[in-house]
């Protein structure tokens, strides 16, 4: 009972760490496009690895929590609805990620130099945060149904 409780509540507790670090890189992106000085990078680095760091908690306690016998179980969750609208949203979280992932890679290795990156794409990477925002709040309004049994009783 304690394990499911802990697990629950880190689970929950990593969705806000994943919006606030989604907006503090969309934050940070906004200084460094605004500036163009390689000392504002940092800023963006860290948002950008709390954001890494709460996907992979959020993913690892989901996981576990579904399919390691700690919840309903995995029957449950692969016939309700909205649990495949929480896995379509991630699924599209991760697919919009691959583009400023592998950016500010580049960014690293090019700050690591001592070189100032391309910041070329950095509105793109802002976009692309806003839009996470959002399908992380479609992930949780999904969570919130189920943990209400919206679908199943037929009141949405």
């Amino acid at each position: 009972m304690i394990v499911r409780w802990l697990l629950a509540a880190v689970h929950l507790m990593a969705f806000g760490v994943a919006f606030a670090a989604i907006v503090g890189r969309n934050r940070a992106l906004r200084r460094v496009i605004a500036s163009a000085q390689a000392a504002d990078l940092p800023g963006v680095f860290k948002a950008d690895a709390a954001w890494g760091l709460s996907a992979l908690v959020l993913i690892a306690t989901g996981l576990t929590r579904a399919f390691g016998g700690f919840e309903k179980g995995a029957a449950y969750y692969l016939h309700e609805p909205l649990f495949h609208l929480k896995m379509t949203a991630l699924v599209l979280i991760l697919l919009l990620e691959i583009v400023p992932m592998l950016g500010l890679i580049r960014w690293r290795i090019a700050a690591r130099r001592q070189q100032m990156p391309d910041l070329g794409r950095a509105r793109t990477y802002v976009r692309i945060g806003h839009w996470q925002a959002v399908l992380v709040m479609v992930i949780v309004l999904a969570a919130s149904g189920m943990a209400r049994g919206i679908w199943a009783a037929g009141q949405l």
